[in-house]
């Protein structure tokens, strides 16, 4: 089988399930994955012969992908801040709005170095603060990993903890560390319980992806999701549906420095409740749009907090 028959004969297989364009690039994504080829080289040499193994694999792949399995499961690969990341079914495949998440802490502690840097010599005390190389970060509800290591990678003096309930999504984001040469200290911790909290460092910036869809959401949702996603990462009870907020609220309260900041990605509904939430724990908050237009972001900071990270 040639380079080109194994693609159209992928890519015809995979309009069961997907349009034209998506069943293209999910083809040439497992074709670049099966054959280490970038889609050029493939063209030019569309006429060579795969091997066995490479067929029988790319059989395989094909084989899951026809039951609707995401691709990121099927090669336990995703892309993230330019980055691949191994995943398997117990983490989250990491999403483009998350990648707005982490830059928007990147910016505001870019924001914050200029101010510093700007306030030197000023005659007050309290616009005094300490240099970067103290920025401590903590991510509640890690997952594959990828929010603390793209964040090591952009701002490589923070010292990042993160932490999870779930030992094989801390098992997979320490996998992704290693590979992409980020130090970072993982933690197994239940959030949901106070007398956790205990494990976890006092930090300058909290941010999370926590579970946020409310379980009656499932009927709304896609199926590939639903089928093989973790629930635990995504759902929460109808009737409460920001309790990891209102934790991650109070445990700042405790372990929040000075002038930290918390950022996290939020339900596109609950924008508005979510930013209350915060509010009524004395904290400012605002909300942000992502790319689509979506409230799917929330900034908060103790009132009156000095500029410390």
């Amino acid at each position: 089988m040639t380079l080109q028959e194994a693609q159209q004969q992928l890519q015809t297989s995979l309009h069961e399930l997907y349009d034209n364009r998506e069943a293209a690039n999910i083809a040439d994504w497992v074709m670049e994955h099966v054959t280490g080829m970038r889609k050029i080289d493939r063209i030019m040499h569309k006429q060579s012969l795969l091997s066995p193994d490479r067929i029988a694999q790319l059989k395989q792949y094909t084989q899951e992908l026809l039951t609707n399995k995401p691709v990121q499961y099927v090669l336990h690969e995703a892309w993230f801040c330019g980055m691949p990341f191994y995943v398997d079914e117990s983490v989250l495949i990491p999403r483009p709005e998350t990648e707005e998440l982490v830059e928007w802490v990147v910016a505001e502690v870019g924001n914050r170095s200029r101010t510093k840097a700007g306030a030197i010599g000023n005659k007050d005390s309290s616009y005094l603060v300490p240099p970067t190389s103290y920025l401590s970060i903590l991510d509640i509800g890690t997952g594959s990993g990828c929010i603390p290591i793209a964040l090591k990678k952009k701002l490589p003096e923070a010292t990042i903890y993160a932490c999870d309930v779930s030992e094989q999504a801390l098992a997979v984001a320490a996998k992704n560390a290693a590979a992409q040469q980020t130090p970072i200290q993982f933690l197994p911790v239940d959030f949901l319980d106070a007398a956790a909290w205990s494990k976890l460092p006092a930090v300058g910036i909290i941010v999370s992806n926590p579970p946020y869809i409310p379980q009656h959401n499932k009927n709304s949702m896609l199926q590939n999701v639903l089928a093989y996603e973790p629930h635990l990462a995504l759902f929460v009870p109808n009737e409460d549906p920001l309790l990891f907020y209102d934790a991650i609220a109070r445990f700042a309260q405790q372990k929040l420095l000075p002038g930290g900041s918390i950022f996290a990605e939020i339900h596109e509904d609950l924008g508005e409740q979510t930013k209350t939430l915060f509010e009524s724990k004395g904290f400012k908050a605002e909300v942000k749009k992502d790319f689509q237009g979506k409230e799917r972001m929330v900034k908060a900071e103790i009132k009156n907090g000095n500029d410390i990270l």
